[in-house]
């Protein structure tokens, strides 16, 4: 099964940055892609960003772009997150997704921790 392991969450200033970093195992699959999600407290899942591991087109979500940046290390298997001009809002906790096509399976990672202070 795929494997994904989430790290880089912190606690941070308003106006900082940090990288998350998603690294993925357990597949030889080249059709699927990788997503950010987030959740904060008393709030729903929300979408972020993904990336095509079959071609690497990214998408985001219209809030995200200018701030985020998605990228991947296909060497390391590695979806990373830079996320800049960080806001309290931005505080939640942020998971990775890894969608295989074309059967749909999902599978998530545990969640990272970020914490923007005002």
């Amino acid at each position: 099964d795929v494997q994904l392991q989430a790290s880089g969450g912190g606690l941070v200033q308003a106006g900082g940055s940090l990288r998350l970093s998603c690294a993925a195992s357990g597949f030889t699959h080249e059709d699927y892609a990788i997503g950010w999600f987030r959740q904060a407290p008393g709030k729903e899942r929300e979408a972020l960003s993904c990336i095509s591991g079959s071609d690497g087109s990214t998408s985001y979500i219209n809030s995200m772009k200018g701030r985020f940046t998605i990228s991947t290390d296909n060497a390391e298997n590695t979806v990373y997150l830079q996320m800049n001009s960080l806001k309290p809002e931005d505080t939640a906790v942020y998971y990775c997704r890894f969608n295989k096509f074309p059967d749909g399976m999902v599978y998530w990672g545990k969640g990272t921790q970020v914490t923007v202070s005002s």
